[in-house]
């Protein structure tokens, strides 16, 4: 069995960075889905594609792994950049503004 340990990233939906503290353990797919000719819909036979296991710590994830003798693959997260403005969200609506509201 294949599967990857990951820190997943925050969504395009969300501001703020809930589910995104804990590790994901997540196995690869062991075969190919495949497409209903009716609906469209994809299914697959692959039980374990349906399996995230969360974990807090990395090293938590991998003994998990090691102890089930899961082949894992550690995927280190990417710095965020911080996204701080001077004045804040509150300048958006200043009355001493210099320049014109562009937003």
């Amino acid at each position: 069995m294949r599967a990857r340990i990951y820190k997943p990233a925050k969504t395009a939906m969300q501001s703020g960075t809930a589910k995104t503290q804990d590790w994901v353990l997540e196995f690869a797919p062991q075969s190919a889905r495949s497409v209903d000719p009716l609906m469209g819909w994809t299914s697959s036979g692959d039980m374990q594609s349906q399996v995230r296991l969360r974990f807090p710590t990395k090293e938590a994830a991998l003994e998990y792994a090691q102890d089930k003798g899961i082949d894992a693959q550690v995927l280190e997260p990417k710095a965020r950049k911080v996204n701080i403005r001077p004045g804040g969200y509150g300048e958006n609506f200043a009355t001493n503004r210099r320049g014109a509201w562009t937003h």
